[in-house]
Order: structure tokens, then C-alpha cells, then sequence
């Protein structure tokens, strides 16, 4: 598949007046924009040049429309207004259409309209049969350049948004806390701290009048890129960039993109315990790194960690020796990106780009008599990735399989067309193309050496979700190995490791050691 559907189907077509330039590194850092983040401030003619991918024999048609607008846009005490005008045009209604009226036109023709909202895009993403794309464009296109700004829409969405935070992040999904709470460690006082959704206090503070100016400053024909996929018609994706152009104003200068700071150096390993009534402890672990798609290393260290911890799956490391062979917990994972799975598939979701990114370790939740012994394991682990590598049997294995199951990130061509796009943000070939490319020519002492400029086991953010915090945080401090039981017999070698692992030093730095009731999470930012 991924050798028929790469290059083939990518069809670039330019507007007359836009200027595409390279969106790589260092460009990106400054600009604050997107698909086009290397273009002029004071270029506010067009939208980026947009994308195509038409597959004529396809009954669908995806649109994806990328806006140059994320959390890191929020003003100051009202984090959330971003995804609060996502959710005005993904969930709300247009002039000539209320919300009901339009969710009742979309269902018999089993078309879909949503907002996804990230750090740094904002993405409107539709999908409908092409025997209805001309009455289904219309509402969609509406929805982006005039939406309805009803009251009963903005609050039930601020709800929507409000209970997101306070009932299921805070409540009942202790593995995304987790998530979240290495997020907030990882950049704080940092445009990325706040979460995507906002914050609680910010979220009671937007008004709809917030939500009409957001639209009016950020959602500008400058700050678009349009994508679409599937059986459309010769010619529709140029009338799309016209309509959007020609109905969206250009930026007036008033909401620049934001320039981002340096994440802060993590020292020694942080603790941030999150005390909350949890069966069993989940941890996330993590540090900064200076690496995004745009860059060299980042294809040699998606090899190593597809060896160290692809997700879901039994490729990685992690999963063989935590849960494969000990049954610690139900899976450990980890990442180079931020990863946020893609509905039920196990592949990451397209459309969430940003210019900085940070390594991470997901230790599923774990029962809290084995969470310090879990905790030393993963940090061993990642310390043994850094000072041996990968063997070079190890290399051939993953390089051949992450080839292969990288194809399967496109299986529609909807995820395709949000990977091209992605990739316009940064200033690369198709994702798909540009892995296959790089790891083809790579070696094993390249993968290593990526490691070892990269990757470190010394300065490590952990956020723990658990039930009797403090104790938690004594028995970690106390430095006295580590307690390991399990439901079933191990083989004496698994035993032999468990004594090293036990005893695992870590250098937890004590004034970095915090301790916050859930119900203080998320509330604002610092």
C-alpha cells in the first residue's frame, strides 16, 4: 500500500498568491503559524498551499482544514479558548442552521463533521459520500467562516469541556492523568502547560464574546491549510482555498503566532505525586527533547524506540520485561512525540504537530505494592537502552519491522491526507515516505549514537497517580529496595534481575518532590 499510494496521489497545488517556504527547525520555533510557519509576518494575502490526494474510485470525501490556532494562543486566565471555538464550529451550528437542525441534516447521509484541538492546530475535519459533498460543503464551510456563536452552543460546550477536566481527567481516567500531569511538570510556566481543554478557572472565565474574537483574530485565510482526500471532483479542492480565502479576513497584525520559549531543564529526577482514590498507581516519566520530525536523529530514534517501547505492541522492551515476563501491569510503552492514539487503531493521530516535543514513559497503572519496584525497572531500562544500544541483530529486526508497520498509519486516505499535512508543518517529505527513505539507509551506529546524544536516564520528570501519596513518596525517598510479588511463578533468572532492580538507585532530587490532592490539578496555570 504505502508503495502505490505515496507521491503518486500527493498532489500539490499552490494559490497564486502564496508562497510556500520550508517549515523546518528552527523556522517553526519563531513563527508560531503553521503549514507555511517560514512565511512572512506581513503576508497576509493567502492560506498556505493546500493539499490533494484524489483517489477517483473512492465513494468518500475526507476535508481536513488545519487552523494556525492552538492552546498555546490562549490569552492569559482564559485557557481553553481555543478548544471552546473548535468546539463552536465542530460542535455548533452556522447562520442559516442550528446545532440540532444540522446534526439532523448530517445523519442520513452519514456524514461527520469534528474540531480537533491541539498545542499548536486547530483541524475541522469532515467525511461524507461523495453523492452528498455539494450540500455537505456548503454547511461545512459555513461552519469555519461563520459560525453560529449561539449561547446555548457556547455553554454547552464549556460544560462539555469543564466535565472533561474536573469529572473524567480528574475522576476516571487515572493513565491520561497521568499524561497530563507529566505535561504540566515538563512545561511549566511554558505555553504548552496548560492542557488542550484549558484550565478550570479559564474555562469559567471565557465569555462567548472571547470565543468571537479568537475566531475573528486567528481563524484568518493566512493561517489555513486546506487538505482533501478521496472521490472529489476535478477542481474542488482549488474552490475550497477560494471560498475560505475569499470569506475569511486576512490577519490584521493584532494576534502574531507565538514565539516559544525553551522547555526548563528537569534536574535530577522530579516527583509530582497526585494524590486521588486510585485502585492501582499509574506513572508517566518523561524529559524534553530538542528532536521533531523535521530533524535528522528523529529516524534513528524511532527505531530505538520501537525496540525500547513501540506502542502497544510486543516489539518493545518494556512490554516484554514488565509485563511479558513479570505481568507487572498491562502494558509500558514509550515515545519520542507526543503520542495521542487514534481512536481504537494502536497508530498515532494524525494533525497534532508541534515545534517542541518530549521522550516519555508510559508505565501502565501498576498495584501499589509494586510501583516503586516498576519505577526502578523502567528507569534501569531506559538506562541500559542509553549505554548499550541496540545490538546489531536488534537494529535489523526493528528497522524491518518499523518499515512495514509504518505503512499501516495510512490505511484510509483520510489518515494519509492529515500525514501529508503534518508533514507540510514540518517542512519534510510524506511521513510514510520519509521513514522509509531514512531507515533504509541507516545503520546500527547511527541508531546508537542517537541515543546517546538524545537520550539520558539521569533528569527525568515522573508523575505518579496513586492512592496513599505520601507513603509513596517516603518509601521512594527512603532509598530501601523495592518489594515485588507475583500471582505466579518466575524462573530464577527473572529473580536474579529482580535483586538488581530492587535496590535500582535513583537520584530523586528532594526539593523537585511534590505532592497535590487531584483536586488541585488543572485548576490554572502558573
Amino acid at each position: 500500500m504505502g508503495g502505490t499510494c505515496r507521491r503518486r496521489r500527493l498532489v500539490l497545488r499552490v494559490l497564486a498568491c502564496a508562497a510556500l517556504a520550508a517549515a523546518c527547525g528552527g523556522a517553526s520555533q519563531q513563527a508560531g503559524g503553521i503549514p507555511s510557519s517560514s512565511r512572512d509576518a506581513s503576508d497576509t494575502g493567502s492560506a498556505a498551499a493546500g493539499i490533494g490526494l484524489q483517489t477517483p474510485n473512492s465513494p468518500l470525501v475526507t476535508l481536513r482544514v488545519m487552523v494556525g490556532a492552538g492552546s498555546v494562543d490562549d490569552p492569559v486566565g482564559k485557557n481553553g479558548v481555543n478548544a471552546l471555538t473548535a468546539l463552536t464550529v465542530g460542535r455548533g451550528g452556522t447562520v442559516a442552521l442550528t446545532y440540532q437542525e444540522l446534526t439532523t441534516t448530517l445523519y442520513p447521509w452519514a456524514a461527520s463533521i469534528g474540531a480537533q484541538y491541539d498545542k499548536e492546530v486547530t483541524t475541522i475535519i469532515g467525511e461524507v459520500h461523495r453523492d452528498h459533498l455539494e450540500p455537505f460543503y456548503k454547511i461545512f464551510r459555513d461552519l469555519i467562516v461563520a459560525p453560529r456563536f449561539d449561547t446555548a452552543d457556547f455553554e454547552r460546550n464549556r460544560d462539555f469541556l469543564t466535565n472533561a477536566l474536573a469529572s473524567t481527567l480528574r475522576g476516571n481516567d487515572d493513565e491520561e492523568l497521568g499524561k497530563q500531569t507529566l505535561n504540566a511538570m515538563l512545561y511549566k510556566g511554558h505555553p504548552y502547560e496548560a492542557t488542550e481543554m484549558g484550565s478550570e478557572r479559564g474555562l469559567a472565565a471565557i465569555t462567548i464574546d472571547d470565543v468571537r474574537a479568537f475566531h475573528a483574530q486567528r481563524y484568518t485565510r493566512d493561517r489555513l491549510l486546506v487538505g482533501v482526500a478521496g472521490g472529489y471532483p476535478d477542481g474542488f479542492l482549488e474552490r475550497v482555498e477560494r471560498d475560505l480565502a475569499g470569506a475569511l479576513p486576512a490577519s490584521d497584525g493584532a494576534a502574531p503566532g507565538r514565539t516559544l520559549p525553551s522547555s526548563r531543564a528537569v534536574q535530577g529526577i522530579e516527583l509530582l505525586l497526585v494524590e486521588k482514590d486510585a485502585i492501582a498507581t499509574a506513572m508517566s516519566i518523561g524529559f524534553p527533547i530538542d528532536v521533531t520530525r523535521a530533524d535528522d536523529d528523529f529516524y534513528p530514534l524511532m527505531v530505538a524506540n520501537s525496540y525500547f517501547g513501540e506502542h502497544r505492541t510486543f516489539n518493545g522492551r518494556l512490554m516484554n520485561q514488565m509485563r511479558g515476563l513479570r505481568g507487572l501491569n498491562y502494558g509500558d510503552y514509550s515515545y519520542i512525540e507526543n503520542f495521542i492514539q487514534d481512536g481504537g487503531s494502536t497508530f498515532p493521530q494524525p494533525n497534532t504537530p508541534r515545534r517542541q516535543q518530549f521522550f516519555s514513559i508510559w508505565i501502565r497503572p501498576v498495584p501499589h505494592h509494586n510501583a516503586a519496584f516498576a519505577l526502578r525497572q523502567a528507569v534501569r531500562e531506559l538506562a541500559l537502552l542509553v549505554e548499550h544500544g541496540l545490538s546489531p541483530a536488534d537494529f535489523e529486526a526493528t528497522r524491518e519491522y518499523l518499515v512495514n508497520y509504518s505503512k499501516l498509519y495510512v490505511q484510509t486516505t483520510s489518515r494519509r491526507l492529515g500525514y501529508a499535512m503534518d508533514s507540510r508543518f514540518y517542512g519534510t517529505e510524506f511521513f510514510v515516505d520519509e521513514i522509509r527513505a531514512r531507515l533504509e539507509s541507516l545503520t546500527v551506529d547511527e541508531v546508537n549514537a542517537a541515543i546517546r546524544r538524545r537520550l539520558q536516564a539521569d533528569n527525568l520528570a515522573v508523575a505518579i497517580v496513586t492512592g496513599d501519596a505520601e507513603v509513596f513518596r517516603d518509601e521512594l525517598l527512603s532509598g530501601a529496595p523495592s518489594v515485588v510479588t507475583y500471582n505466579t511463578e518466575v524462573g530464577e533468572a527473572i529473580l536474579a534481575e529482580d535483586e538488581e532492580i530492587r535496590s535500582y538507585p535513583l537520584a530523586i532530587n528532594v526539593d523537585r518532590v511534590h505532592v497535590v490532592p487531584v483536586g488541585e490539578m488543572f485548576v490554572e496555570v502558573s
